[in-house]
């Protein structure tokens, strides 16, 4: 079934409209962040908190029980599973930030034990680390089911295109988000219930993806290219985890991972007020200018799919990806104050999209090229867990550290010190590559 163009593209974009929703709902507050402080009475280091939240079940060992569940249940049923427990989330966080909240003897509760904490900041946190379990479980989920529609075929591009589609999910909520808390009164709910309204579209779109899946899992078996049942070598166990972790290329793998996306994710919380205070600018102009952020890398990343298809050389691009990103933090340390200009501002985000191009574009489909595909669901849920480590924390020390100094020159140079740190990764990650000849600098297309 995956012969047919139409066919295989079609899941793409079942599959990547989800994420593209999903992105929205991760960062549907972060350009609210100063209407979240003044109607809800949250402070730097509470945003900061909340932004950590999502992280935090995944941390404690969520995605390494849904590697396991996509391994040994299959891309249908995690799609579907993962696709419900966001819904839940996002339906837990809007309770948490709504007025009728406020009313309840939950809120009265919430509000008697760590005080610094507000109950609503609690609530919401509680959806979003819900929320933030499904979200990395469905981004691991739609990896491997990229990987197994478009093997031997366009598989960087794929996942390349997914990204981009995922990535206008931000440059889109930048742009919305703040249009409809105006047109709503400066509310912070209505947001949440665009953005999750949309989130049940996404469940959706797996259930009609599974229906397809099925489908094709029947061609496959006619076609004598799988069995019904697996054989015992074919079979997950458990016991497959310490493949992963023993395999050397994972581990260097999955600390580029984070140490990039720490670099990444964490700044997209708070680049919108650091684009306010810098350049003296409303939030609303500031979130817009932040919106160009993915439009480059949306643009760039399917042509840097069908280069690595044709061409290779992924682990050339993620070295170059870490030196742009590096360049990018620490303008926006020191060059970007002393010379506040939108201009140059918005070349900076621009340009440190095509970093967020670069290394994404390499990464992921890398990953099957140095993995068993019976265990491929589980190292991308292991590489998302170490991943999420970072992700965790590095929000919680960078709103720390905003409140602590009351600038963002000491936080940006923690970012650029997190790609300093990947840059020597990918040094490590193309050496082993060159030993030991994974072919991560080989094309995808099979000729």
């Amino acid at each position: 079934m995956n012969d047919s163009p139409l066919a295989r593209w079609t899941v793409l974009i079942l599959v990547a409209l989800m994420m593209f929703f999903a992105y929205m709902f991760v960062d549907v507050m972060s350009p609210l962040k100063s209407l979240v402080e003044s109607n809800l009475g949250w402070n730097s280091s509470v945003f900061g908190t909340y932004a950590a939240s999502e992280y935090i079940l995944n941390v404690c060992g969520f995605l390494i029980i849904a590697g396991v569940i996509l391994d040994k249940l299959g891309v249908r049923f995690s799609g579907v599973l993962s696709a419900a427990i966001m819904v839940l989330g996002a339906a837990i966080k809007f309770i948490g930030v709504s007025d009728w909240f406020t009313t309840t003897s939950l809120y009265q509760w919430l509000g008697t034990w760590w005080v610094d904490m507000p109950a609503s900041a609690k609530m919401a946190s509680l959806g979003f680390m819900i929320f933030g379990c499904g979200c990395e479980m469905e981004g691991t989920n739609v990896s491997k089911i990229l990987a197994k529609w478009f093997k031997g075929k366009e598989m960087a591009l794929a996942m390349g295109l997914e990204m981009a589609i995922a990535r206008l999910g931000v440059f889109a909520v930048m742009w919305i988000s703040p249009i409809i808390a105006n047109k709503f009164g400066g509310s912070v709910v209505a947001p949440l219930g665009f953005c999750g309204a949309l989130l049940v579209i996404g469940l959706i779109n797996f259930i009609i993806f599974g229906v397809m899946d099925t489908k094709f899992d029947k061609d496959l078996v006619a076609a004598g290219l799988a069995t019904e049942e697996k054989s015992p070598e074919d079979e997950f166990h458990v016991s497959d985890l310490g493949a992963i972790f023993k395999s050397k290329m994972f581990w260097i793998v999955a600390m580029l991972c984070v140490l990039y996306y720490s670099a990444i994710f964490p700044f997209q919380r708070y680049a919108t007020n650091f684009l306010e205070e810098t350049l003296l600018i409303d939030a609303a102009s500031a979130a817009r200018m932040f919106s160009c952020f993915p439009i480059l890398a949306m643009c760039l990343t399917p042509f840097l799919g069908i280069f690595l298809d044709r061409k290779g050389k992924g682990a050339t691009m993620l070295m170059i990806g870490s030196v742009i990103m590096i360049v990018c933090h620490l303008c926006f340390a020191f060059v970007l104050p002393a010379f506040p200009h939108k201009w140059l501002a918005l070349l900076l985000i621009v340009v440190l999209g095509v970093s967020f191009s670069l290394v994404p574009a390499a990464l992921w489909p890398s990953v099957p090229k140095i993995i068993d595909e019976k265990i491929l669901g589980s190292a991308y849920c292991l590489i998302f867990w170490v991943q999420n480590i970072g992700l965790c924390f590095v929000p919680k020390i960078i709103g720390s550290l905003r409140q602590s100094t009351g600038g963002y020159l000491i936080p940006m140079i923690v970012f650029s010190s997190f790609g300093i740190l990947a840059f020597i990764f990918s040094i490590m990650l193309k050496a082993e590559d060159k030993k030991k000849g994974y072919g991560l600098e080989l094309p995808n297309i099979r000729k």
